[in-house]
């Protein structure tokens, strides 16, 4: 089991105190010491006000913030989780991967999702209805960017004759790419374009309004485990994918108190339907107590489970 956790760039409102150089640095570097594998930061351009009113957040831009954190770090892997590839450009955003990953040394994972804010799409002049359609063709764009070679490509507004992008990433044939979203089409996506799947937990309640599927329980996740590798066998692919999720009670920003046994417990049953990775996130009110929570984290849980 390896993890990432959540550098809490989204708490725009409290200001310096968590989105600084100062605290960036510091956060970091309290990360990598604790023993995780990477640290995680979310995104969201120019959320809809609705939406943020209803428990919607801010964040700082993902690959600054990430930049951040890679000119402390040493090991800490950086995570995307989530990038909405269809917001942007996807040659803009290969291109920013792939500097992410050579000024990093080639530490970067990249996560991504088609996303579900239907505002926030119109809001950027992406389009919404074609957000999939829009997702697939970033990836395949993408890849094909990062070989370095000359391409010849109509695609989502490009027009390039014979145009070449440098560098290309460190990592080879480019950084990996996890799939978020608990659908099949989701799924989908993961295997034939990816090296990892990323759902996360769901009530059906929310599910709605992130416009996933459910997962209620470590069994709902280990019928899609299930599905995902039959799916696999189905199309030919050999290659084992990562498997990220997050744990119950220990999404972004949570307010649970760390009960190292009760984790730990959990830990081994998602270990035991096949997830690999975990994206946690601690309390954090002050930089202080999130510091403390990273610390403790590392010493009763990764240090305790290894």
């Amino acid at each position: 089991m390896r993890f990432s956790i959540q550098l809490p760039t989204d708490r725009v409102e409290q200001g310096p105190e968590f989105c600084s150089a100062a605290a960036i640095a510091e956060m970091a570097g309290a990360i990598e010491a604790a023993g995780f594998d990477a640290c995680y930061v979310t995104e969201h351009p120019f959320p809809p006000d609705d939406w943020l009113a209803s428990g919607g957040h801010h964040a700082l831009d993902p690959f600054v913030a990430l930049s951040a954190a890679a000119s402390v770090t040493r090991s800490l892997h950086l995570h995307t989780n989530i990038l909405v590839l269809a917001y942007r450009n996807p040659l803009l955003a290969a291109k920013a991967i792939a500097s992410l990953d050579v000024l990093s040394g080639g530490r970067v994972i990249v996560g991504i999702a088609a996303g579900y804010l239907e505002g926030e799409y119109r809001a950027l002049g992406a389009d919404f209805e074609s957000r999939n359609e829009l997702t697939d063709a970033a990836l395949m764009t993408m890849k094909r960017a990062w070989t370095g070679q000359s391409l010849r490509l109509r695609a989502q507004g490009s027009d390039a004759a014979g145009n070449t992008m440098l560098p290309t990433p460190i990592q080879n044939p480019h950084p990996p790419i996890w799939v978020g979203g608990n659908t099949r089409r989701a799924i989908r996506r993961a295997l034939e374009h990816g090296q990892g799947w990323s759902p996360f937990p769901v009530d059906g309640r929310f599910s709605a309004r992130a416009r996933t599927a459910p997962i209620e329980k470590i069994a709902d996740l280990g019928e899609k485990i299930d599905w995902l590798r039959n799916e696999a066998a189905r199309v030919g692919r050999a290659d084992a994918l990562e498997i990220n999720f997050v744990p119950f009670g220990r999404g972004m920003n949570s307010r649970d108190p760390i009960e190292p046994a009760k984790l730990l417990e959990q830990l081994s049953a998602l270990e035991a339907v096949g997830v690999t990775w975990v994206s946690v996130g601690v309390p954090c009110p002050t930089r202080a107590a999130y510091l403390e929570n990273v610390a403790r984290f590392g010493e009763d849980v990764i240090a305790a489970g290894s």
